[in-house]
């Protein structure tokens, strides 16, 4: 796995399968940074903590890849599903009690605690979880899917986050069923993507804008790499990939 030591804007990371990939993209970067291969499905679980507490959400998956088939070179990320009806059932309290609580005890033990949002990107391989990266933010695509399932109000959890009350909160609720993200990239992405191209639709319910803007005539034109966000909801996967 090479990566560019630098921001990429989430397409600065080559996971090959041969030599020849790895050392053409390695020949491109300024520093590169090297990972051993995980293998095993990717998960994304968000937590909320409020530097000593930590309430974890519904874990998600993306796809990285541009193509189907998972083809084609990494993207910010195409789509994305919650829950995972293949992950083992304790997959949350092990990732909770193994990963997220003691990054969290152990920013506070340094003197830099941390409060807000920790997303730990996770492959469930052969020996278990383990954690590719940490971020400090909600993770597109896999928030719009997981927050269409949330029923415990946002602002309420953001709060309690701030103020330090996070352990007197309810647990979480969540929506029966499942949510699905489908990304409408523009031509070209994610390398020259074409911008300008006239949008129909876009102001469909489920439909989030992320690269676009408005004509003076009104018209929704494409305006990045990653146009659009589509979530569709039901009362399983295969019925929230069908709404979307």
């Amino acid at each position: 796995v090479v990566k560019d030591d630098g921001l990429a804007a989430g397409k600065g990371v080559v996971v090959a399968d041969d030599g020849t990939a790895a050392l053409a993209h390695a020949a491109a970067c300024d520093r590169v940074v090297i990972e051993e291969y995980l293998d095993g499905p990717e998960v994304s679980l968000f937590g909320i903590t409020d530097g000593t507490t930590v309430y974890p959400m519904q874990p998600a998956q993306d796809f990285k890849r541009i193509f189907d088939g998972d083809e084609g070179p990494n993207t910010g990320g195409m789509g994305a599903y919650t829950p995972l009806p293949w992950a083992p059932a304790d997959l949350v309290e092990e990732v909770l009690r193994d990963v997220l609580q003691p990054t969290v005890d152990e920013l506070a033990r340094r003197g830099t605690p941390f409060t807000g949002l920790l997303y730990a990107g996770l492959a469930i391989t052969a020996n278990g979880p383990e954690v590719i990266e940490f971020n400090c933010r909600f993770g597109d695509p896999e928030t719009q899917a997981v927050l269409a399932l949330l029923r415990s109000p946002l602002a309420r959890l953001l709060h309690a986050t701030a103020t330090g009350t996070l352990a007197a909160e309810p647990p979480l609720e969540w929506a029966p069923g499942a949510a699905v993200t489908v990304v409408v990239a523009a031509e070209g992405y994610p390398g020259t993507p074409r911008l300008g191209d006239v949008i129909g639709g876009a102001d469909a319910d489920g439909v989030l804008h992320a690269g676009t803007r408005v004509r003076d005539d009104g018209a929704v034109l494409s305006a990045g790499g990653r146009v659009l966000s589509v979530v569709g909801t039901g009362p399983d996967l295969a019925a929230a990939r069908a709404d979307a």
